[in-house]
């Protein structure tokens, strides 16, 4: 090993997750703690640790019982995640005498609906994926959400859908809602547009 200078001191960095949870499991207690991403971070894996060491020293400081913390990166950008999700990233030689740190990434693109027992978060993620894979198909089923399940979707999803495009109501039918939205972009000319959004080759919808 060859000592190669003095460490800067620490900058102040953001130390707020987005969202912090404590939660039983079994009849155990556990922190959740969910930091969302839409865009990619070099950094995320030691901003995930420093949020876990805080709250480790938050708990060990407040002398009350200590308990495990389990971090999550809720990933919603375009391009699948390719950034290091362990520390393990170091010669080899000197593996077994670094912590590792893992860095736990969910992908909004990929993860499996189907395992979601809450039904408005279910509709989200079907939603998104839909959207972010450009399925008009998927996106015109005949079944029915609440609205504003639709819309978080368009907010994770980057993809600019007004309230005032949809049917009215806190429920609405994905299939006439599609209809209608796609109806008032081609009177207001706009229909390039929300192709673009919803990423459909021209061409592709049978509706037209």
């Amino acid at each position: 090993m060859t000592l190669i200078g003095n460490v800067d001191d620490p900058t102040e960095i953001k130390r707020y997750r987005d969202v912090v949870r404590k939660a039983g499991i079994h009849g155990d207690y556990v922190i959740i703690g969910v930091e969302h991403q839409s865009t990619f971070d070099k950094n995320m894996i030691f901003r995930i640790l420093n949020y876990d060491a805080t709250t480790y020293i938050n708990q060990v400081e407040s002398k009350k019982e200590v308990y495990p913390i389990g971090s999550f990166v809720f990933y919603t950008g375009d391009e699948e995640w390719n950034l290091p999700e362990t520390l393990k990233s170091i010669p080899s030689e000197m593996e077994p005498n670094i912590n590792d740190w893992r860095l736990p990434v969910v992908d909004l693109k990929t993860m499996d609906a189907r395992k979601l027992m809450n039904r408005r978060l279910r509709d989200v993620v079907e939603i998104s994926q839909s959207m972010f894979a450009g399925s008009y198909d998927g996106l015109r089923e005949n079944r029915k959400i609440e609205t504003e399940s639709f819309m978080m979707a368009g907010t994770f999803t980057h993809t600019n859908i007004r309230r005032e495009d949809l049917p009215e109501g806190n429920e609405i039918n994905m299939c006439k809602a599609m209809d209608q939205l796609f109806q008032r972009m081609r009177d207001e000319e706009k229909l390039n547009t929300l192709k673009e959004l919803l990423k459909v080759k021209l061409g592709t919808l049978s509706i037209f």
